[in-house]
């Protein structure tokens, strides 16, 4: 069950019987998006809207309302509808005059004279927010009453489309002239292109990956079948790199630019038919780092195989590198949406600074300055065209050591404004997850090591991180020989040491980036290890691949709001992985500690997948 309410407008001047033309409009437009129920608030509009609040909520459904008065195209109230996050949203057009702003997506209220946007009277109401619309019932303005409680809603802009509230008979006719002077279809499908995307993302796909977008939906292709399309394109190029011959490396670099086209038409075709879902998002996250991984691979065997040295450490430190970047990226997302949702959380000095100059930037669009702001941060449309270009016209060694270098640069870059920036924000976001979760802490810390207690979190897991990278950094400069068994105890018990403070409020201004620095410690170890007792450099690159897609495997599941999946994997924390790791490799079996945690992790990873796809979880 989906309710739906019609509320007027009382400074409504239209005809009777236009004004119920419109109303029967709409309410078949609300039946079109969705909903099983349209009601109408007659002369008691708060009492009337609790009453159906209350409904939805014993349903636990959301809550569309619509102003009696808009004229739009119905698909917008089909998009507020279908809202792919479950919050609730807001539909808004730009307005430079406007009292609302949307920031990365959410709906804030702008009341100092610097608002872009304006609410057209169209929102949904998630399960979660009934609540707080049962206190506001009774004001007219619903939208600024329930940000005043608290709520932050999704924005909806109208973008192509065409929405008004209309007063008069002229506005009436202009607005519905305007709505039919677009083609809504065609509107619909550019809108499903992301407004703002990266540089070779927008030249090189988005140009032309509407015409595929519109051919896999006249084809009744779901969003998940182009994502294994993409997978399948992606993993022969990894197998043309693998082959590592000219030809192949020129059609491995063609399947990867077309598995990319893929990456994108996925998301565009769930957006344009509305067809959403908690696996698709989340199998489009995963298979986005496994393809990239998988062709990391791909290269590193390649450049092997035509003997070139080298090779498989820049895959083992590329999938390091960005593996931690992307935890970076993940935990920055979260805190930067909770920092927009407080408002009163103003930032000050040098980061308010630089949150200005960033706004402003971004602001400006199709600027020099916007398009090298998007570049340097080495997303991934520019990682996979370079990839493709340097491999079709070198090797896999060169491509692997470009990946590595710009993306040494890019988290130096993003690592120092960020932190700079949420040192202002003055807000804290992994205290409000389950830390352990997201820790992903095993029973030894769970049971031991956070009884004993110790404070800093982040300066522990720092610790730890820098402790692994000394080892590595003292074995390649000479000054400590294998077997080096003292100096890998001392490593181990240090990187186990950021387990001491994981019961402490994760509170402070840069504590988002704890999980990013204990994957960084874990990681180092395993190529520490792998470095000192020559374990050889696949099961090296296996082990840290199984090991990224357990850690987004969690991420993947907050961002999409997907279920955390079954508890089993809690035995094999990051604490016992280490222990393991540490105990095997001092015994001298560093390379079977290193597959077997790989086997481990990897098929725990599959088993916990599979059985959440096949239960409805995901």
């Amino acid at each position: 069950m989906t309710l739906a309410v019609l509320t007027t407008d009382g400074g409504n001047a239209l005809t009777p019987a236009d004004a119920t033309r419109l109303a029967a409009d709409l309410e078949a437009a609300l039946h079109a998006a969705g909903a099983t129920e349209v009601e109408r608030l007659g002369d008691t509009p708060g009492i009337r809207l609790r009453e159906i609040s209350q409904r939805a909520q014993d349903a636990n459904e959301p809550l569309l309302i619509c102003a009696d008065n808009l004229v739009a195209h119905p698909s917008l109230l089909w998009t507020l509808a279908t809202e792919p996050s479950g919050r609730s949203t807001a539909l808004i057009v730009a307005d430079p005059a406007g009292d609302l702003r949307a920031d990365r997506g959410q709906v804030i209220a702008a009341p100092g004279g610097d608002g872009t946007a304006r609410f057209v009277g169209a929102l949904r109401v998630a399960p979660g927010d009934l609540p707080a619309l049962d206190k506001v019932a009774d004001r007219p303005d619903l939208l600024p009453a329930l940000l005043d409680e608290g709520v932050v809603p999704i924005a909806t802009p109208v973008r192509l489309l065409h929405a008004e509230q209309v007063r008069t008979e002229p506005e009436l006719a202009g607005a519905r002239a305007a709505v039919a002077a677009v083609d809504e279809d065609a509107a619909r499908l550019r809108l499903a292109v992301k407004e703002k995307d990266d540089f070779f993302t927008t030249y090189a796909v988005s140009t032309w990956s509407p015409i595929v977008t519109r051919t896999a939906a006249r084809l009744g292709l779901s969003p998940t079948a182009v994502t294994w399309l993409s997978v399948l394109l992606s993993v022969l190029a990894a197998a043309g790199f693998w082959q590592a011959s000219r030809p192949a490396m020129i059609a491995g670099g063609i399947l990867l630019y077309l598995g990319f086209v893929l990456d994108c038409v996925d998301g565009q075709l769930a957006r344009y038919t509305r067809t959403f879902g908690a696996f698709g998002g989340w199998l489009d996250t995963m298979a986005d780092r496994g393809k990239e991984y998988v062709v990391y691979a791909g290269l590193a065997a390649g450049a092997e195989r035509i003997g070139l040295p080298f090779a498989w450490p820049l895959a083992i430190t590329a999938i390091l590198l960005q593996t931690v970047r992307h935890m970076t990226d993940a935990w920055y997302g979260q805190l930067h949406d909770e920092a927009a949702a407080r408002p009163a959380a103003a930032q000050t000095g040098v980061g308010a600074r630089l949150s200005a100059a960033s706004t402003k930037v971004q602001g400006d669009t199709g600027s020099v300055a916007y398009w090298l702001k998007r570049i340097v941060v080495f997303p991934i449309g520019e990682r996979w065209a370079l990839i493709a270009i340097l491999a079709m016209l070198t090797n896999g060694r060169i491509a692997l050591a470009a990946v590595v270098g710009f993306g040494l640069l890019a988290f130096a870059y993003t690592l120092a404004l960020r932190s700079l920036r949420s040192l202002s924000m003055r807000v804290s976001v992994l205290d409000k997850r389950d830390k352990a979760l997201y820790r992903d802490d095993g029973p030894l810390v769970r049971g031991i090591l956070q009884r004993l207690g110790g404070p800093m979190p982040l300066t522990f897991a720092a610790l730890g991180a820098t402790a692994s990278l000394a080892l590595i950094v003292s074995f390649l400069a000479g000054w400590t020989a294998a077997p080096a068994r003292v100096e890998l105890a001392v490593t181990a018990v240090l990187v186990l040491s950021a387990g001491l403070p994981a019961r402490n409020g994760h509170r402070g201004p840069l504590d988002w980036l704890v999980p990013a620095f204990l994957r960084a410690g874990e990681y180092l170890l395993v190529a520490a290890v792998g470095l000192i007792d020559e374990v050889p450099p696949p099961v090296v690159f296996l082990l840290l691949f199984a090991l990224a897609l357990r850690h987004y495997d969690r991420i993947a599941r907050m961002e999409k709001g997907a279920p955390a999946g079954n508890a089993a994997g809690v035995v094999l924390g990051w604490d016992v992985r280490v222990v393991v790791l540490a105990l095997l490799a001092l015994l001298g079996w560093a390379t079977l500690a290193e597959a077997l945690l790989a086997a481990v992790v990897g098929g725990l990873f599959l088993i916990n997948a599979v059985v959440d796809w096949r239960s409805g979880k995901t």
